[in-house]
């Protein structure tokens, strides 16, 4: 099973975020982070569906967090983020 690394954001005054650096576009909210978790998995999964109808590309492949790290723009994104895995369950017919 992949992972996509995702950022997890926390206002004050606000639920959880949840974006992926390589999934752009994709983005779920929650009001706590295990619920947010859950959110991003399921958003995951949902976009990967229609990926390839809606912008006539593959699904983006998931960069490691080793390679995300040399990224200047996810450097930006993270700070004051939470850095999770949230695993991708690939559908058969789905490539990256």
């Amino acid at each position: 099973m992949r992972h996509y690394i995702a950022l997890i954001h926390k206002d004050a005054d606000s639920g959880y975020g949840v974006s992926f650096p390589d999934v752009p576009g994709v983005v779920a909210t929650a009001d706590t982070l295990d619920e947010a978790l859950v959110e991003a998995e399921e958003a995951l999964a949902f976009a990967a569906e229609g990926w390839r109808e809606d912008t006539k590309q593959p699904f983006p492949r998931p960069r490691t967090l080793e390679e995300l790290r040399k990224d200047s723009e996810f450097i930006d994104e993270s700070e004051d983020a939470v850095v999770a895995a949230v695993p991708f369950a690939e559908k058969v017919g789905e490539a990256a």
